[in-house]
């Protein structure tokens, strides 16, 4: 399986400590799946690396010879996974802005029938849980259907340091098996939905939404 792991900050430091939190939770997500699932690819996807254009303009609004190419390459790499992990804060209840700017550059077709995993975090100690709400419905909209278990990790800064490995060594273990959680579900809808595709192709089944809006209407 390829998966990537999506951090959805912007910030180059986070209160209370100057390092990013979300970097070192995304990180320790990653950490966590190379330990574990090791035979399986997985790719952390930081939206520092991409220059977005201050006028909103998506992937899929650019003619073939003009799109930037280093979104092409993420939009490759978006349509040749089998699963996702978002890793987002909480703003005002709700997700990362920062994450979904990223995520709305891209097309549902390249996400679409392919599962994933929530991830929220904060400084303080209740872990972005409320940001979970508005993101089941983005992703469910995306058609990256979230798995039924979350990951939720209050006190970031206190939890893991700079390379995602947990502050406290003692507790590591009980990190990844409540991280493990959520990534057993993952990889369970993310092989059984490969296993699919490669019977069943579901764009036949459905098709794209390429040629205008009235497509979505009803009779």
């Amino acid at each position: 399986m390829k998966l990537l792991v999506f951090l959805g900050s912007v910030r180059k430091s986070s209160p209370p400590k100057p390092a990013r939190l979300g970097e070192r939770v995304a990180k320790a997500c990653q950490r966590c799946l190379l330990e574990q699932y090791s035979d399986h690819d997985i790719e952390l996807i930081d939206p520092l690396d991409y220059e977005l254009d201050p006028i909103f303009k998506p992937h899929f609004a650019y003619s073939q010879a003009e799109v930037p190419k280093k979104l092409d390459d993420l939009a490759e790499k978006i349509k040749a996974s089998d699963g996702f992990i978002m890793v987002s804060p909480e703003y005002n209840h709700s997700m990362s802005p920062a994450l979904a700017n990223l995520l709305n550059h891209f097309g549902s077709s390249l996400f679409a029938y392919k599962p994933s995993v929530i991830v929220t975090y904060s400084a303080g100690q209740w872990g972005g849980v409320r940001a979970t709400v508005g993101m089941r419905s983005f992703l469910s909209e995306l058609g990256c259907l979230p798995v039924s278990a979350m990951i939720h990790v209050p006190k970031a800064q206190d939890v893991f340091i700079e390379s995602g490995e947990t502050n406290n060594e003692a507790e590591q273990a009980s990190w990844r098996e409540y991280f493990s959680r959520s990534f057993n579900q993952l990889l369970w809808w993310a092989e059984a939905a490969s296993k699919q595709r490669e019977q069943v192709d579901p764009k036949q089944l459905i098709k794209d939404f390429k040629r205008d809006p009235s497509q979505r209407n009803a009779p």
